[in-house]
């Protein structure tokens, strides 16, 4: 029996998947109606049926990726995110892109009150594949023992040497520049999440200081909401602002 073009394609796209991290973007349809000699529709025909299978999806304006479940991330205690995937079977990775001590920029500065920072930025990986681009700036005074392959190998919390209070976290949503997206495997302005993160020590002092910079399409946070405490206005009664 003669196999359809368009299923043909399907399967030869499909054995390449197999070789792609969830997340990433699949050549373009114009790019691969070149490669396989046929019109954009027979591509999209091709797509559209793995897309059934549940391997890829497209988003307007963005293009066709590899599909795949998000990474969960849930913030209801200190700790890092290497811990969360190994707990799930997930292998963690941190590629240290960049490790040097630096003048602090003046937002920065003014959080960590020193004006000289050991500032590293890494790529983090879940089973190789890229999810997050992390930049810390850590005061010089504690950091100024560490190295390359130190802060490759462990999280900062376990490095520092102080007892830790907690962080405070603030996550909004932005589009993602040139370098970064490179390193993430994504096009250019594609939206991300960008989260900023302030740990402080048990006497109230900010010790690190990071920036993560994650897909949307490739991360989601999760956050338990306890139940609220019982209203103290008695049943009737009506506040007026």
């Amino acid at each position: 029996m003669r196999t359809i073009r368009y299923q043909q394609i399907a399967d030869d796209l499909r054995e390449r998947l197999g070789s792609v991290g969830v997340g990433q973007v699949l050549a373009s349809e114009s790019e691969l109606s070149a490669e396989f000699g046929v019109s954009r529709v027979t591509i999209r025909r091709a797509l559209e049926i793995l897309r059934e299978e549940g391997l890829v999806d497209a988003r307007q304006g963005f293009g066709w990726y590899v599909a795949g479940e998000p990474l969960l991330q849930h913030l209801d205690a200190l700790g890092t995110i290497e811990g969360q995937l190994e707990r799930r079977g997930v292998r963690p990775e941190r590629r240290v892109i960049e490790f040097d001590f630096r003048a602090a920029p003046a937002r920065v500065a003014k959080v960590l009150g020193t004006d000289q920072v050991l500032r590293v930025k890494r790529l983090n990986l879940a089973d190789d594949t890229p999810f997050a681009v992390v930049t810390v700036w850590c005061p010089a005074e504690l950091g100024h023992h560490l190295s390359r392959r130190d802060v490759e190998s462990h999280p900062f919390y376990e490095l520092l040497g102080v007892a830790l209070r907690g962080a405070t976290q603030t996550i909004g949503a932005d589009s993602v520049d040139g370098a970064d997206a490179t390193l993430l495997g994504v096009p250019a302005g594609s939206p991300v999440l960008r989260c900023e993160r302030i740990t402080t020590d048990t006497h109230g002092r900010a010790v690190l200081m990071s920036e993560h910079v994650f897909p949307a399409r490739r991360t989601e946070f999760v956050v338990e909401l306890p139940q609220a405490e019982p209203s103290i206005v008695p049943s009737g009664l009506r506040l007026v602002e």
